[in-house]
């Protein structure tokens, strides 16, 4: 098995438009996007490529809009 690795996508302005980790080539573990205003857009977590758990979409505030709940 092997390691996850730290990964940053940006914006063409470069400012930071996702965070997370990759294993194998395919998102794992925990990722936040980011507007480019730099407020957070939504957060969720990936088992090697595939969305689980609970996914958050916030508004331009920060605060939670809405859950969307993927089988584990």
């Amino acid at each position: 098995m092997t390691e996850s690795t730290p990964r940053e996508e940006l914006h063409k302005d470069g400012s930071l438009r996702a965070r997370g980790h990759m294993r194998d080539g395919e998102m794992d573990g925990y990722w936040e996007w980011f507007r480019l205003d730099g407020t957070m857009l939504r957060s969720g977590s990936f088992d090697r490529g595939r969305q689980i758990g609970t996914w958050t979409t916030y508004d331009r505030s920060g605060a939670p809009h809405k859950e969307t709940h993927f089988g584990d």
